[in-house]
């Protein structure tokens, strides 16, 4: 199956948010390289928040472009054979924490937002992993900083998509 392909079952299943999954679904439907950055009318990204259920956290990244505190995520690679594959990479390689675990049940929520020309949407299916014990984190060359924020500070540094994620995992812890 191809990454399209996975990422059309992914949102079909996908519960509620149904005007943004149908405009996920239209899409990948009208343009056949959605899923790839060089789809100049958006494309689809996977992203994942690490979380620490167990020390009441969550780690984010400083993104060395966006200047701001966001979840780990990005585009879609060649070699993803899934979106959780591809949620599940993004999140390891900017995070440099190793055995990550998905979150069960599937993406957390869909966000679709404006990013800077020449690209026009970032689709950005969300999802959450779950940080093992005594995770240590290693900062990557996307990043800044990387620094865990207890819960209840996360609204004052990041911006309403990762407080509405943060929401929708703990929702699901």
């Amino acid at each position: 199956m191809s990454l399209h392909d996975d990422a059309v079952l992914v949102l079909k299943r996908h519960e509620g948010q149904d005007e943004l999954r149908h405009a996920y679904l239209e899409h990948l439907e009208t343009h056949p390289d959605g899923m790839w950055k060089a789809c100049g009318d958006g494309h689809v990204t996977a992203s994942a928040l690490v979380v620490d259920p167990e020390h009441g956290r969550v780690l984010l990244t400083l993104h060395r472009k966006l200047r701001r505190w966001l979840q780990m995520g990005g585009h879609c690679e060649p070699q993803d054979t899934s979106l959780e594959a591809a949620a599940l990479r993004e999140a390891t390689e900017e995070s440099g924490i190793e055995g990550l675990t998905l979150l069960a049940g599937g993406p957390v929520r869909l966000d679709r937002h404006p990013i800077p020309e020449p690209c026009r949407w970032h689709f950005d299916v969300q999802y959450a992993v779950l940080a093992p014990a005594g995770a240590t984190q290693a900062i990557s060359d996307e990043s800044l900083d990387l620094r865990w924020f207890p819960y209840d500070e996360v609204a004052a540094v990041a911006d309403d998509s990762v407080v509405r994620l943060l929401e929708a995992t703990r929702a699901l812890l």
